[in-house]
């Protein structure tokens, strides 16, 4: 058996079970406070997310709701899809281990489909790009809102949407597979400047207008994400952007921030 192991637990989200449990509890009172918000989310179907990487502290509300309500529709593997800040290689890497750990407990990876999308579409398999917390920070919630779901877990480098596109709709067409698109947005401006440039991305995935994605939005996983939209404007899936907000609601500093959003396909 080979393991994909934990490479940022304990800095970008909590080591312990107990700690994660306790941080997705309190994500989720938060959300029970505003029950009209939270009845409308309970309500939502839909099987691709966009939801950010940042430590979980800062994002982690934010993605949170996504996983919540992505679990409506119990599906029976989850493929996680993001940027690669560690290492450069063309293209995407699939991890071809048995497993992948977290906090929680190991998530089984689906053979099945991993062999499928190296045969059919050629992902290669990078064993160092497997280091990476834009997929990592994911799989906590994931095993905690689907303890016996299957993933899948493909990093991207210097790629192109019209390499990305393939595997998400490949996924997508399997009815029972999920897809989790991970990016943050703008890093480091003040709030309004970062307000300023996040409104161009959010305009772009309401929209799914890949055109507007490109005047302005700075997007680390806009490769990721304008993959996705143009895979939803194919398959007529309806794009809704379930929370937007910055660093600095955590922080509270607003010289420089990095922005997050969770957008629901259904």
């Amino acid at each position: 058996m080979t393991h994909r192991l934990m490479s940022v637990a304990g800095s970008f989200y909590p080591a312990q079970e107990k700690e994660i449990n306790v941080m997705i509890e309190h994500f989720n009172t938060i959300l029970s406070s505003h029950p009209d918000v939270l009845h409308r989310f309970d309500l939502l179907k839909g099987n691709a997310i966009i939801v950010p990487h940042a430590g979980w502290i800062y994002s982690g509300f934010t993605a949170n709701i996504a996983f919540r309500i992505l679990k409506n529709t119990h599906p029976k593997t989850i493929v996680v899809i993001g940027p690669s800040h560690r290492v450069g290689f063309d293209g995407a890497s699939i991890s071809d281990m048995d497993s992948y750990q977290t906090p929680l407990g190991n998530l089984a990876i689906d053979r099945n489909l991993v062999k499928d999308l190296k045969e059919r579409l050629h992902v290669a398999y990078y064993p160092e790009a497997h280091h990476e917390h834009s997929t990592e920070v994911q799989m906590p919630f994931i095993k905690h809102y689907f303890p016996d779901v299957n993933v899948v877990e493909i990093v991207y480098a210097y790629s192109d949407p019209s390499q990305i596109e393939p595997i998400i709709a490949y996924c997508l067409n399997q009815g029972d597979v999920a897809v989790v698109i991970s990016t943050d947005l703008s890093h480091y401006y003040s709030q309004k400047q970062a307000n300023q440039i996040d409104e161009i991305c959010l305009e772009a995935i309401r929209d799914k207008n890949t055109v507007e994605l490109h005047q302005g939005c700075e997007a680390c996983g806009i490769i990721g994400v304008e993959a996705m939209l143009n895979v939803a404007k194919k398959k007529g899936l309806k794009s809704t952007i379930l929370d937007y907000r910055t660093s600095a609601d955590t922080s509270g500093d607003s010289s420089r921030v990095v922005g997050y959003v969770s957008t629901l396909f259904s």
